[in-house]
């Protein structure tokens, strides 16, 4: 859910500000981006060098800084332009009061006033401040502003007492804020299966027939269904690629009757089913056991055809949304239509290797969107990236239509 979100930390003086170090590296582990505002007296109770180095981006405090002979200033507006999402933690009374009234007298309060995107608070107090009217009260306000707390826990406090005011734990605050971020999104409780990348079909122990698919086009489009709040399962024919995002079960595969298998055994469960893989027709009739030696000038191989997946799963298709994928050469539209009404479809994703920088083997494609009303949406060269959001979008029009 954090994968390459712009986060702005700011930490205030609490005792528990010596959490923010772990948080810090959390969010980085998490694939974020991080800049860090510390308040005055927060750099009391945790080193700006320290977050500094766990950012990778420097820690600001006040609205001006020292540039050699110069002074520059820390813009607070285009800090809380940047953010994607705003966490103050600790959150202490003293900071929740202000932010409730309106104050402005740091720069961390200056940034929070000018946010444009959800901000998190976690308080952290002693007890008797935290049950205080005036804690309440600044708590209500700062909700009914559409501020979003991170509650805080019970549990011994630096004065000795026990009860509530902890702040969450670092691994609590990330986990409650994918958790809310998630329930936004317009894929949350959904499962999308995908297929990817190419499949190797065996001639004998060291050959196969493949093709130059990389799988990364399948690969975005997972990591998109899973920003959007969507549970994956990603079945991958053979590639380099790795991934290891929480939300994305990914199961490899090499030939196209292993990629028929797990498809099949996944499908029922399966909301949206989206088949990028880029399947072998043909399998050799017969695979030698042993590596066939070089003897005369020809190899002759019978082949035959592999179990066409998307159309036996169009066959079977129930609830789910299904989209193919066509890469064509010649008469791309007419074609494309013919597979999309052949093999059941809902809509399908054609690409042409007439256009420079689509297809296999780049970092780049260019795709027309088909759907079942004839409506076709055509879209310029993007990165495999931006092109996986593309896709997920038309869909998501489609399924909530």
């Amino acid at each position: 859910m954090l994968r390459g979100k712009n986060i702005l930390l700011g930490i205030t003086g609490g005792i528990a500000a010596y959490k923010t170090t772990f948080l810090t590296r959390l969010f980085i582990k998490a694939g974020a981006n991080v800049k860090v505002i510390l308040t005055d007296s927060a750099s009391s109770f945790v080193s700006p060098l320290t977050l500094a180095t766990l950012s990778k981006n420097p820690v600001v405090s006040n609205f001006t800084r020292e540039e050699g002979p110069t002074t520059d200033w820390n813009n607070h507006v285009a800090l809380g332009l940047w953010a994607d999402h705003m966490v103050i933690a600790p959150a202490t009374a003293n900071t929740l009061s202000k932010m409730a009234s309106g104050a402005c007298d740091n720069l961390l309060l200056a940034t929070y006033l000018s946010a444009k995107c959800p901000v998190f608070f976690a308080p952290a107090m002693d007890l008797d401040m935290y049950e205080h009217p005036s804690t309440l009260a600044s708590l209500n306000t700062l909700q009914g502003f559409g501020n979003i707390m991170i509650p805080a826990t019970s549990g011994e406090l630096a004065s000795g007492l026990h009860g509530a005011g902890r702040m969450a734990e670092p691994e609590d605050i990330v986990a409650f804020m994918e958790q809310h971020i998630r329930k936004g999104l317009p894929l949350m409780g959904k499962t999308v299966l995908i297929t990817a990348g190419p499949t190797y079909e065996a001639i004998d122990p060291v050959r196969f027939i493949g093709n130059h698919s990389t799988g990364l086009m399948g690969f975005e489009l997972a990591r998109a269904a899973a920003d959007l709040g969507a549970h994956v399962i990603l079945i991958s024919g053979p590639t380099h690629l790795q991934e290891d995002h929480s939300a994305i079960h990914l199961l490899r595969v090499t030939s196209a009757a292993e990629m028929y298998e797990r498809a099949h055994e996944q499908y029922k469960a399966a909301d949206i089913v989206i088949a990028a893989a880029a399947v072998a027709d043909y399998t050799p009739k017969n695979v030698a056991t042993q590596k066939i030696k070089k003897s005369g000038e020809a190899l002759q191989l019978d082949l035959v055809r592999t179990k066409d997946i998307l159309r036996s799963l169009g066959q079977k298709k129930e609830h789910q949304f299904l989209v193919g994928f066509a890469l064509e050469t010649e008469n791309e539209l007419e074609n494309a239509m013919v597979k999309l009404k052949n093999k059941n479809l809902d809509a399908i994703v054609l690409n042409s290797l007439n256009d420079a920088g689509a297809g296999f083997g780049g970092n780049t494609n260019k795709i027309t969107f088909l759907d079942t009303n004839s409506l076709i949406e055509t879209f310029q060269l993007k990165t495999k990236a931006a092109v996986a959001r593309d896709i997920m979008q038309e869909i998501i029009k489609r399924i909530y239509a």
